[in-house]
């Protein structure tokens, strides 16, 4: 018998001056065209802000340390599959954020908190509510939303 697998991922929120890092997908075959944060999923055998950091080179090209972020949101999440999303947040960087990866993202820019653009993916956009009220855990997909 083999056991159900768990599939995660780590989100970034770059916040700064009340404003929030987003991306807009492009060519990935999953919600292209819709903003989101720098994500990806952990490779196995990661700490999670591990992955929050190579994240954030690999698609921003900017250098975290590790022991500077903080997990700020879990969520619960079902799509085409069942995840685990953490959401870390990042206030303190090396370098200037740059499209590190434009055969996957057309458009990287500072968004205020409180005036996201409409077209945010669902759950992302949930997520960064729930950064805003405090909200260290969240369900996803699980019902008509």
């Amino acid at each position: 018998m083999s056991r159900f697998i768990l599939r995660s991922a780590v989100h970034l929120f770059f916040v700064r001056g009340g404003q929030i890092l987003l991306l807009r997908r492009f060519n990935t075959g999953y919600e292209d065209g819709k903003y989101s944060v720098p994500a990806g999923h952990l490779e196995g055998g990661e700490p999670v802000l591990a992955a929050a950091a190579r994240e954030a080179r690999e698609e921003v090209g900017v250098q975290l340390d590790a022991a500077g972020l903080e997990v700020v949101g879990v969520m619960h999440r079902r799509s085409e599959d069942e995840r685990i999303d953490f959401f870390v947040l990042a206030d303190d960087w090396e370098g200037e954020p740059t499209n590190a990866e434009p055969d996957k993202c057309d458009d990287l820019r500072w968004f205020p908190l409180d005036g996201l653009p409409e077209n945010v993916i669902p759950y992302v956009r949930r997520a960064i509510s729930n950064y805003l009220r405090r909200v260290p855990f969240d369900s996803f997909g699980w019902q008509p939303e």
